[in-house]
């Protein structure tokens, strides 16, 4: 697609995240299944200068689209697919929308456990960097799924910020990052969504950004993410 013709491009971020509601329901109701997740992008220094994009953006991620530890995917399902490092927290207790901004001490006691994740994005434009942010959240903001490694319970006491994070593919190390180029921290990120975007649910997990810059994956490629401390998650595409 070459973007939406301006009488239908969202006015702006309220109406585009409108119209990703109204998205998430087509979805839902053409078999995806519910909201399983949420995905926050930009979140990263690396992903603001790749996106030319200075703020975070969200996105949902659908139940049909979450896989457990590892993924085996047909790469021509997608237009082009890509994969991204991610840290995920998962929440223990709802964080209903309201007026005022969360803190980062209310959304960590809020989190139940986190994990190594990968997130597989999609580029469905013949050309993103034309393509105006409003469309773009319209849109979920490229997400077309997530893989979550093995969950570990969460201690407050873990600096996911201090945490390192890498990707490989093919066995080839491709980027590396840490959980501070998230907004600071994971938290920061999960407290800047629940502030945006409230609603978030118990159960729900959400993706802090990534730690490394998109890698657009070939037929063939295998992804491995690693998280110190949280383990590993995989994604292969046929």
């Amino acid at each position: 697609m070459t973007g939406l013709p301006p009488p239908l491009r969202p006015a702006g971020v309220a109406a585009a995240y409108r119209v990703q509601d109204a998205l998430h329901a087509s979805l839902a109701a053409a078999g995806l299944g519910t909201i399983a997740g949420h995905k926050i992008g930009c979140t990263t220094p690396v992903m603001q200068r790749y996106l030319k994009i200075d703020h975070p953006c969200a996105g949902g991620v659908m139940a049909a689209r979450t896989y457990r530890d590892s993924a085996r995917l047909r790469h021509g399902a997608f237009v082009r697919v890509g994969v991204e490092c991610e840290i995920a927290v998962v929440l223990g207790r709802d964080l209903p929308a309201r007026d005022r901004p969360y803190s980062p001490a209310e959304v960590t006691s809020a989190v139940e456990a986190c994990a190594a994740a990968i997130e597989i994005v999609d580029d469905r434009w013949a050309d993103y960097g034309t393509v105006d942010t409003p469309t773009l959240i319209a849109d979920d903001f490229f997400n077309a799924g997530a893989v979550l490694g093995v969950r570990r319970r969460f201690d407050p006491g873990l600096d996911l910020a201090a945490l390192r994070g890498a990707m490989t593919i093919n066995g080839r190390e491709t980027g590396r990052g840490t959980g501070a180029d998230a907004l600071g921290s994971p938290l920061h990120a999960l407290a800047w969504l629940a502030s945006a975007r409230g609603g978030l649910s118990a159960g729900q997990f959400v993706l802090t950004g990534s730690m490394v810059q998109t890698h657009w994956a070939a037929r063939g490629d295998a992804c491995t993410v690693e998280v110190e401390g949280l383990g590993r998650a995989e994604a292969a595409f046929d």
